[in-house]
């Protein structure tokens, strides 16, 4: 039943992003960033097993934002993919910050959510931090390393090449960092060791899956179906 929720949400990503990127164009990818960074650090507090492996929720639409980045890069260059990251990093910062804020109040007698989001929540700090120097050294690697495939191999020919050979080796950065950074000391060596390669493994497929919209993004783009200002 896991494995084809996770397909379903899969499926419901990738369709959300690009009706953002075709109804919005470049603004609904700014704003995919802050939704998929939120939302994935939300999701990561919740283990399940997947495909006899036990992983953490969140890759999917965590991965989703390099899919983002890689479209800004390969249609608009990659200032406008930084200024996305950037994006993602306030979000991230106020998240936590407004949530610790949040939790400090004493709640009311008929409160009946206080427990639960003090659960989901006070993990954030550590979460954030986690995320904050993965997100910055996955991402700032990817523009990087699909500008410098894109001028190696330019065209839309080789287009599958950059989108894979940037996302995936960032996702092994980012994998690594965040696993180790926010998990250490939480889970068992072993537990910690399976969550990093099931993590990496799960967002493996998602950047494998999502060459055929980077194309379709592209097709739009030179189609002149997509805003191209802010």
């Amino acid at each position: 039943m896991n494995e084809l929720l996770w397909f379903f949400l899969l499926v419901l990503n990738f369709v959300a992003i690009m009706i953002a990127f075709r109804l919005y164009g470049k603004v609904g990818l700014y704003i995919w960033i802050p939704i998929s960074t939120i939302i994935a650090n939300i999701q990561v507090t919740k283990t399940v097993n997947l495909f006899g492996l036990e992983a953490t929720l969140g890759n999917i639409v965590y991965a989703t934002g390099f899919l983002a980045t890689d479209i800004l890069s390969e249609c608009f260059g990659k200032k406008d993919s930084r200024r996305a990251i950037g994006m993602g990093f306030l979000s991230l910062i106020c998240l936590t910050t407004f949530m610790q804020v949040a939790l400090k109040f004493n709640p009311a007698e008929s409160d009946f959510a206080n427990d639960s989001l003090i659960t989901i929540f006070s993990l954030l700090p550590r979460l954030t931090v986690a995320s904050l120097i993965a997100y910055f050294c996955s991402n700032m690697h990817d523009v990087w390393a699909f500008e410098y495939w894109k001028q190696k191999f330019p065209g839309t020919k080789y287009l599958w090449l950059r989108n894979n050979a940037s996302t995936i080796v960032s996702q092994l950065i980012d994998s690594v960092l965040f696993s180790f950074i926010a998990f250490y000391g939480v889970f068992s060596m072993p537990v910690l060791l399976e969550i990093t390669i099931s993590t990496y493994v799960l967002k493996f497929v998602v950047a494998a899956c999502d060459t055929p919209f980077i194309y379709l993004a592209r097709k739009w783009f030179d189609e002149g179906k997509i805003k191209t200002t802010v």
